[in-house]
């Protein structure tokens, strides 16, 4: 960073640190109109949420649940999912690679990107399921809020929802005028970020809104020879949504969404020190010699180093109401094609080279037709759903065959390696081919066909004035099509040279057959290498049944006690990289009790629950380690943990608000043998104990002046739980001079000004104030065949200005 933009970010890191003790944020706001200052706070704003697929007042929904605000949102300048996580304690999200990205809840995630398996966090936007993997990441477009539901949600949402759901909710079209808005964000390392909108009111019953987003920057990492940005950003997307009535009782609302990705994979940075050769690195790579990323030289060759998504989808939601109840049909297609390809040993060495490349092409359909209705004495909903999806995967591991010969000396195999010493051998001979520097590609193609039914039902009887119960049961239908392709491996220019080697009668004169030059180096389990260029196919079907049991009590108008018993399950599949091996559900009982509280005349709400909960049959997939060339490995655990969740909001005076959350986890292995045997039961899973987050804020409002609004908000993680097998895993742990899943600590805050009108406004802001900078994850694949580890880190610091209009 130059001297310049480092006494930038340092002014601006005091002064948005500052006030930190003088302001503070609610945790929602009334959403603002386009032709106002800031809302006053003469009280506790009420917020409203649809977690049990009905219009509830968060007080009075017995579930734990965060509510992600759209002021929230703008406060730490969110982009995606992976920008608010750190505000919802228990809420984790592996962003840093938008197209293969991972969700864990209450130390509960899928740990697995195969098409075969579905993740243990369901995302739903508009209460449409977003699917797995590439498609589910998306840029915030026209988000009114954002509902993190903590516990199992498979009777409410379905299938996938083990560990919890996430439901995005965004704006719908106003019929109460044209509207216009923008925004401008301008950041360091040439951050460009702009967000329009144009609402438009076609006539009393209908409106139309549209939407873009266009973000590009050049990243925070550079190769430190060639001078390359390595981590730039650049997508865009665009949302168009139409809402109308026919006549009294029927509503219709469509929207289209579209989004393009174009940019480089992830930045990995290695972190073994390298020798002069003719040395090589020590293989296996030794842990206790790696060097801090921050101070390691960053030079990288990955080949054709891409991250690409293109997304579209439609939703079409029609209400109408029948008097003594209503009926919504939501019927929503996506369709998504990313690509995704990452160096994995971080150096510019050709003989230690190897990426790895994940591409998915996705389309789904979702249809659901659900009624509901009310009486004096009960709330109820019922409704049946369709869920097809047709997906194809490629998951490729690329090398050159110089890296091809450091691992066949490495593993004692040809000391000295193999197609650098022939080609020697043949050019003494006059034979003018050249082995070396060729391209080395292994694929694993897998192909799935999913179909799932459900239907399902939910009913709150008030049993009196105070006392409410509700029983909901969901019975859902899967039906997966799977199949695995694992060809030899493909060097088509390397096999153009051994034929002519062949022809000219070299090998045979060397002694070598062609054969034993093909080989494999990447997909060398025993099935994948019985199997080398068959297709194997597997259908299976599986079937649950997912109750839910509460009691909610109100003591008095503003205070509630409630108890649940609840199932959640990610439903059974396929495991892409091991050929016919396949799991059954994986199921979640969750118990939980707690109370929410609101004391109106402080201006303070709080919510606590203690929760516990059995996770059976959980499937992962590791890569293992200890075996002279790493593969792809399945384990199945049971789980158990308890914790407890608490969250307060507290709007101390007119212009001065606090809000805190926190939440404490104790997850262990109930049952565990990993697959190199070491019995794991009663050890830690790794999730850490303590997590938390705590904003501030205050409004200074000067009348015709317009309004000043300052924000800060702070963020604790703490360190992971070591076990035996996170630490060979190299996901927890210290390594040389690397604390892989250290406590993690964030800062964000924003200073703005609005008009009294609220059409302009202009804010500064700095996330990640206290520049840390974190190991996300290590590239492993060549740790023990080529003795390279490369590291994943999160971004720095980062600030810059905003400007807004808005009419």
């Amino acid at each position: 960073m130059s001297p310049r933009k480092s006494r930038l970010a340092i002014s601006l890191g005091r002064a948005l640190s500052g006030l930190a003790f003088t302001a503070a944020m609610p945790l929602a706001m009334a959403q603002q109109a386009p032709d106002a200052g800031l809302p006053s706070a003469t009280q506790l704003d009420t917020i409203t949420v649809t977690a049990q697929s009905r219009e509830q007042e968060l007080l009075d929904v017995p579930i734990a649940l965060q509510v992600v605000t759209e002021q929230l949102m703008e406060d730490v300048a969110a982009e995606d999912l992976g920008d608010i996580d750190s505000f919802v304690p228990g809420l984790k999200v592996n962003s840093l690679q938008p197209t293969q990205p991972s969700f864990q809840l209450r130390g509960i995630q899928t740990d697995d990107f195969g098409i075969g398996t579905d993740p243990a966090v369901g995302v739903y936007v508009d209460g449409v399921y977003a699917g797995r993997g590439g498609g589910v990441l998306l840029p915030f477009t026209d988000v009114q809020r954002i509902e993190v539901l903590k516990g199992p949600q498979g009777t409410l949402f379905g299938r996938n929802t083990a560990a919890g759901a996430i439901s995005i909710i965004t704006n719908r079209p106003q019929t109460d005028g044209n509207h216009a808005r923008g925004k401008l964000r301008l950041g360091n390392e040439g951050k460009t970020y702009f967000d329009g909108m144009a609402n438009f009111a076609v006539s009393e019953d209908s409106a139309l809104r549209f939407n873009g987003i266009f973000n590009t920057g050049d990243g925070w990492i550079k190769d430190d020879v060639t001078g390359k940005d390595l981590a730039p950003e650049n997508n865009w997307a665009t949302r168009a949504a139409f809402q109308t009535r026919f006549g009294d009782n029927t509503r219709a609302f469509v929207a289209w969404d579209h989004e393009s990705l174009d940019q480089l994979g992830q930045a990995t940075i290695g972190v073994v020190p390298i020798p002069a050769l003719p040395a090589l690195p020590q293989a296996p790579a030794d842990p206790s010699s790696f060097v801090d990323p921050l101070d390691a030289r960053v030079a990288v060759d990955a080949v054709g180093n891409a991250e690409t998504r293109t997304f579209d989808g439609v939703t079409a939601i029609i209400d109408h109401n029948f008097g003594w109840g209503s009926l919504t049909s939501t019927t929503a297609w996506h369709d998504y094609d990313s690509l995704n390809r990452v160096e994995e040993d971080g150096t510019d060495r050709s003989y230690l080279y190897v990426d790895s490349t994940n591409t998915e092409s996705n389309t789904n359909f979702y249809q659901e037709f659900k009624f509901s209705g009310s009486t004096d004495s009960i709330d109820w909903i019922a409704g049946v759903s369709y869920f097809q999806e047709d997906a194809d995967q490629t998951s490729e591991v690329n090398a050159l065959t110089d890296s091809v010969d450091t691992i066949a000396n490495n593993l004692g195999l040809a000391p000295g390696g193999l197609y650098g010493p022939l080609t020697m051998a043949a050019n003494m001979f006059g034979i003018p081919v050249d082995l070396t520097g060729l391209p080395w590609n292994e694929k694993f193609v897998n192909t799935l066909d999913t179909k799932a039914y459900a239907a399902f039902g939910d009913v709150i009887w008030h049993a009196s004035d105070k006392l409410n119960l509700t029983f909901g049961l969901r019975y859902t239908r899967d039906e997966k099509d799977f199949t695995w392709f694992n060809d030899l491996r493909s060097a088509p220019e390397l096999d153009a040279q051994l034929a002519l080697l062949d022809r000219v009668g070299f090998l045979d004169a060397a002694g070598i057959p062609l054969e034993m030059l093909v080989f494999d180096i990447a997909f060398i389990d025993p099935p994948a290498v019985m199997n080398k260029g068959v297709l194997n196919r597997a259908k299976k079907s599986w079937d649950d049944w997912s109750p839910r049991f509460v009691v909610d009590y109100h003591f008095t108008d503003d205070m509630m006690g409630f108890a649940s018993l609840a199932k959640g399950y990610k439903a059974g599949g396929f495991n892409a990289l091991q050929i016919g091996s396949e799991f059954e559900n994986e199921d979640v009982w969750n118990f939980e009790t707690g109370f929410k509280h609101e004391l109106p005349d402080y201006r303070l709400a709080y919510n606590v629950s203690a929760f516990y909960y059995v996770y059976d049959n959980r499937q992962a997939v590791t890569l293992d380690m200890t075996t002279d060339i790493p593969r792809f490995l399945v384990n199945t655990s049971d789980q158990e943990a308890w914790g407890v969740d608490f969250d307060m909001r507290w709007q101390a005076t007119d212009g001065l608000g606090f809000d805190f959350n926190a939440e404490y986890l104790d997850s262990t292995y109930k049952t565990y043998t990993n697959p190199q045997g070491v019995d794991l039961g009663g050890e830690p899973t790794g999730a850490p104990e303590w997590s938390l987050a705590g904003g501030v804020n205050y409004v200074w409002r000067m009348a015709d002046a317009g309004d000043i609004r300052a924000a800060a908000r702070y963020s604790y993680v703490g360190k992971c739980r070591e076990n035996d097998e996170s630490v060979s895993q190299l996901a927890c742990g210290r390594f040389g001079r690397i604390d892989a899943g250290e406590a993690q600590e964030l800062l964000d805050a924003r200073i703005g000004w609005t008009s009294a009108t609220g059409h302009w406004g202009v804010a500064v802001y700095g996330n990640n104030l206290l520049d840390n900078q974190y190991v996300n994850s290590f590239g492993t694949y060549g740790m023990t065949v080529l003795g390279a580890v490369g590291a994943r880190m999160t971004e720095p610091r980062t600030y810059g200005v905003e400007l807004t209009a808005n009419f």
